[in-house]
């Protein structure tokens, strides 16, 4: 899913036009519509092989869910996602884990689907792999007839007793680990990989674009406590940069993975080349 749903302002508060000017030719056409003007953010999942587990991290915005705020989310019918997985040679019940970086619609939707009128879990064989501060939140959160995220993405895995509720320093094991993000929701966490000797992070959303790495200071409309949000992403930039880390991003334009460099008092996201 790479529609343009808001512009740069609506998504960031703090985003101005005069900010934006000086990067309008490589934002357009590839981050910004030339058309609309609205901010071209991937909906995305990860899948991860380790020499033990399959591993999906996060689950996209799934089928059938109640998300009135977002028609564009709400109550889809699509196969896309099954489908790329298939793809990709995995079945639904060989997934081990699912790691959530955090509980919202657009990362948590293919958690479940729909079966006669009810909720399963749509990997049966995985753990979900979630901190213990998310869910809390998330659970105090509910409640809202017009975003279901928690009593449709949620609540069912924990009822069939798939969830795993961990500390945001959870470590899976030497290959994969968690990484306590906190602002964009309470429990937010990235997800560290190190393989080979190559270290690598999923950064879920504690940023969405990369002219956050040039003003670390912009926050997203939905960060449920914007001043942590901004402080855990300087933390991130600071601690990814220029040695190297592979940074997977949930939305920044596709392939959406790259490593951070210094660029004078902020930062610079630099599409990863394989070797």
């Amino acid at each position: 899913m790479c529609d343009p749903l808001r512009t740069p302002s609506e998504w960031f508060p703090d985003c101005t036009d005069e900010a934006l000017e000086p990067h309008l030719h490589w934002l357009t056409p590839r981050l910004i519509s030339p058309v609309t003007g609205r901010l071209i953010l991937p909906i995305q999942s990860f899948l991860v092989r380790t020499g033990h587990h399959i591993i999906l991290v996060d689950s996209c915005v799934g089928n059938d869910k109640t998300f009135a705020y977002f028609p564009h989310w709400h109550r889809r019918n699509d196969g896309t996602f099954l489908e790329r997985l298939a793809n990709a040679g995995v079945a639904p019940e060989q997934i081990d884990y699912v790691l959530c970086t955090h509980l919202h619609v657009d990362h948590c939707g293919w958690n479940t689907r729909l079966v006669d009128g009810r909720w399963i879990p749509t990997f049966p064989n995985a753990r979900y792999i979630m901190a213990r501060r998310e869910l809390e939140a998330a659970q105090a959160a509910s409640g809202d007839d017009e975003e279901r995220t928690y009593e449709d993405n949620v609540l069912p895995i924990v009822e069939a007793g798939r969830a795993v509720l961990v500390d945001m320093d959870y470590e899976l094991d030497g290959e994969v680990w968690l990484e306590p993000t906190p602002g964009h929701t309470p429990g937010h966490v990235a997800i560290g990989l190190k393989s080979r000797g190559v270290g690598a992070v999923f950064s879920g959303d504690l940023m969405h674009w990369p002219m956050q790495c040039i003003y670390p200071d912009w926050s997203f409309r939905y960060d449920t406590d914007p001043d942590q949000a901004r402080r855990t992403r300087w933390a991130f930039l600071e601690a990814c940069s220029d040695n190297g880390r592979i940074v997977m991003t949930s939305h920044f334009p596709l392939p959406s993975v790259g490593t951070i460099s210094r660029r004078q008092s902020s930062f610079w996201f630099e599409d990863h080349q394989p070797p």
